[in-house]
């Protein structure tokens, strides 16, 4: 299958900018995890883009599907959330912008660039990012904080980039947000990535 990608012609729309940026953590909760591919790997990918976000002022707001019935986030997940001074989301629509409170939250960041990690890619993390593309949002997902039950992630991707949503590793977007050696946050944020 041919994946038609489409190409971006300006550096700041193809590079991750943190002024810009809003890490947005979608649905980590035990519950919905068990099933998942890789789902320990997910969670520390995201642990680790939480603290990084939290290091760079950069805004992290994270939901949790049918919470009262499906239970919160991931207890380990939940205390970087606290540390990032995140604003958590319940939710019933399956993409995060079907919260209003959510949206109101992202909106108010004023910042054009969603950056996605959690679970389902093909179902969550999809509908939400092409809703964002839709309103004219530049979105990545971060490939290693984003997965599914077996057999569905990989189309969800290839369609997300059909659909001109970006793709990246955890690292790449960590270190386009620094930018150089010379960022105030390099040494420490360095120690997380050898971590």
């Amino acid at each position: 299958m041919k994946i038609s990608v489409g190409f971006r012609s300006n550096l700041e729309e193809m590079l991750h900018v943190a002024a810009n940026s809003t890490l947005i953590v979608i649905d980590l909760q035990p519950s919905f995890l068990n099933p998942i591919e890789g789902s320990q790997t997910v969670v520390e990918r995201s642990k680790f883009m939480v603290r990084v976000a939290a290091k760079l002022g950069i805004p992290v707001l994270a939901t949790e599907q049918y919470p009262e019935r499906m239970g919160g986030t991931d207890p380990e997940l939940k205390h970087e959330l606290t540390d990032a001074e995140a604003l958590i989301f319940g939710k019933m629509a399956f993409s995060a912008m079907g919260s209003p409170d959510f949206v109101a939250a992202y909106e108010s960041t004023g910042r054009n660039h969603a950056v996605l990690v959690g679970i389902e890619t093909h179902i969550c993390v999809t509908q939400t990012a092409l809703e964002l593309k839709a309103k004219g949002h530049e979105v990545t997902i971060v490939a290693d904080a984003v997965s599914a039950r077996p057999g569905r992630h990989e189309s969800a991707v290839q369609r997300l980039l059909n659909h001109g949503v970006d793709v990246a590793h955890s690292e790449s977007v960590v270190y386009e947000w620094m930018r150089s050696a010379e960022h105030p946050a390099f040494r420490e944020i360095l120690g997380l990535v050898k971590a």
